[in-house]
C-alpha cells in the first residue's frame, strides 16, 4: 500500500501546480507480469503495445496515466476500493466477483490477442486427450480447457512468468502451455535454447481483446473509444511498430504450415 499512497500524494501535489482548465491524471493499475509484445509495466522504458495505445490517447487528450503495477488478483481489489482509477489489461468475459455488480464499464477492445496451446512439434496431431498437464501464467485461466480440468483429466500449473513456463514444456515437465502467440513469439526469440514449439490448432485456442476498465469514469471510457474509432491508422502504425498481426491473417498462415482444413481445427462443444 506504501506504494499508492506514495501516488496519491503525488498527484495531490501535480493537482496544487496544474491550471483547472489542464486535462485530469489518474492512475492505472496493471499487472506486473511481463506480456511482451502487448504490456510489461515494471519495465522503466519500454511498456509494450497497451502503453503504446494508452500514450497516443493521452497525447491527444491532454489526460496522464500513471502506471501502477501489481499481481493480477489484486487489480479488482484495489479498483474496488478506489486506489486506482482503471485496471489494464481487462474483458468483460473475465467475471471478477469483486467488481461484477458494481456495473464496471469496459473500452472497446485496445488489443486483441491469440491464445494458443503450445506443445513439442513431435506431439502435433494428437489431440485433447494427450495432455495432462497444462501450464498457466499466474493470474491467467485456462477457459478453454474448463471442461477437461472440471473432469479431472488436465491438470493446471502456474508460473510466475512465460519463460519459466516455456521451460518447464522444453523439459518436458509439462504437456502444453496455454499462452499468448505473439508473447510466447517474443520470448523463444530471444530464448531459443528453449524452443522449437508448436501452436497446435487442432488444440483449445481463441481471440482474446484486451480492454480498458474502470468503476467511475464513463466519460474517459468514451473519449478513448472515439480515440480508437477515429484514428485507426495510428493504431495501425504502432501495432506495426510492435510486429503484432491480425489473428485472422495468423490463423491462416499456421492452417498452411501445419496442413489444416477448416473442419480440422479445434472447436469448443
Amino acid at each position: 500500500m506504501n506504494g499508492l499512497r506514495h501516488v496519491r500524494s503525488f498527484l495531490f501535489a501535480l493537482a496544487l501546480f496544474t491550471p483547472a482548465i489542464q486535462a485530469e491524471t489518474f492512475i492505472v493499475g496493471a499487472q506486473n507480469i511481463a506480456y511482451d509484445p502487448y504490456y510489461n509495466f515494471s519495465s522503466k522504458h519500454e511498456k509494450g503495445l497497451g502503453w503504446a495505445i494508452l500514450e497516443a490517447f493521452s497525447k491527444q487528450s491532454g489526460h496522464q496515466f500513471v502506471y501502477l503495477s501489481m499481481p493480477a488478483k489484486r487489480l479488482q481489489i484495489e479498483l474496488k476500493k478506489g486506489n486506482v482509477d482503471f485496471v489494464f489489461p481487462d474483458n468483460p468475459r473475465w467475471n471478477n466477483s469483486l467488481t461484477y455488480n458494481l456495473n464496471k464499464i469496459y473500452s472497446p477492445p485496445l488489443i486483441e490477442t491469440f491464445s494458443v496451446t503450445l506443445i513439442k512439434p513431435e506431439n502435433t496431431n494428437k489431440g485433447v486427450s494427450s495432455i495432462g498437464k497444462l501450464v498457466i501464467p499466474d493470474g491467467f485461466s485456462p477457459v478453454k480447457w474448463k471442461k477437461q480440468i472440471s473432469e479431472g483429466t488436465v491438470n493446471t500449473f502456474t508460473v510466475a512468468s512465460v519463460y519459466e513456463g516455456l521451460s518447464l514444456l522444453h523439459n518436458g515437465e509439462v504437456d502444453a502451455m496455454d499462452i499468448e502467440y505473439n508473447v510466447a513469439r517474443h520470448i523463444i526469440r530471444r530464448h531459443p535454447q528453449v524452443g522449437p514449439f508448436s501452436a497446435d490448432l487442432t488444440l483449445p485456442h481463441n481471440a482474446v481483446s484486451f480492454s480498458l476498465s474502470t468503476l467511475k469514469y464513463p466519460n474517459i471510457i468514451e473519449e478513448l473509444n472515439a480515440f480508437l474509432h477515429s484514428k485507426s491508422e495510428t493504431i495501425n502504425k504502432i501495432k506495426e511498430k510492435y510486429g503484432i498481426e491480425e489473428t485472422k491473417h495468423l490463423i491462416k498462415q499456421l492452417m498452411k504450415e501445419q496442413e489444416l482444413r477448416d473442419n480440422m481445427l479445434w472447436s469448443p462443444l
